[in-house]
């Protein structure tokens, strides 16, 4: 009778370890997805609201509300390369030719944030400070085309022949679970201001 008891009580041990280790696993699996589900949701929402900004401020590259400060749409795009752009658009539609510049830092990573690969989109407006985007961006790139379809290369030497870009954005959620970052992407195919159609 005592070697069945113990076998009882040794059988019962396993059995109760198997089904706490399941409940363990199940845990685990349910924290994974929803944190998952969270995540997938916040990056989806920084990245609406950042294409949202971009598209913006990008399909006003040459407006004025008075045209007459800025008569050749085409000269609005000072300076372009693959990371950055500046041009002069109003920003106010007060008839006050302003000047934007966005830049993206690839290689500053932003205190505060678990994730080690999310980086600052850069917004300037004139000379006012840099206001730094941090909506969890990792990658933003830019393509510019002339009006033929062909892509230009860097350096650009004349950002007048600039007349849609190509834009690529990828996002991710600041916190994940385990380091398994929900990523987004992103990709605007041949985006123009309607200002640079008026050659």
């Amino acid at each position: 009778m005592g070697t069945n008891v113990i076998l009882d009580i040794i059988g019962s041990i396993i059995i109760g370890g198997i089904l706490m280790l399941s409940i363990f696993r199940v845990n685990n699996s349910s924290t994974e997805d929803l944190y998952r589900g969270s995540g997938n949701l916040v990056a989806q929402t920084n990245l609406a609201t950042v294409v949202q900004i971009l598209e913006t401020d990008f399909r006003r590259i040459g407006y004025c509300a008075d045209w007459k400060q800025i008569p050749i749409p085409t000269d609005a795009i000072l300076d372009a390369d693959s990371i950055s752009i500046k041009y002069l658009t109003d920003v106010d539609k007060d008839g006050i030719v302003d000047t934007m510049h966005y830049y993206f830092d690839p290689a500053t990573d932003i205190p505060g944030t678990p994730n080690p690969r999310d980086r600052f989109l850069y917004r300037v407006v004139n000379n006012e400070n840099p206001v730094g985007v941090n909506l969890g961006l990792t990658q933003f790139n830019i393509e510019f085309f002339n009006a033929l379809g062909t892509k230009l290369n860097f350096p650009i030497a004349d950002p007048r022949e600039i007349y849609t870009m190509q834009i690529d954005i990828t996002v991710e959620d600041v916190a994940a679970y385990d380091e398994k970052y929900q990523t987004i992407f992103w990709r605007q195919i041949r985006m123009a201001a309607r200002n640079l159609f008026n050659r």
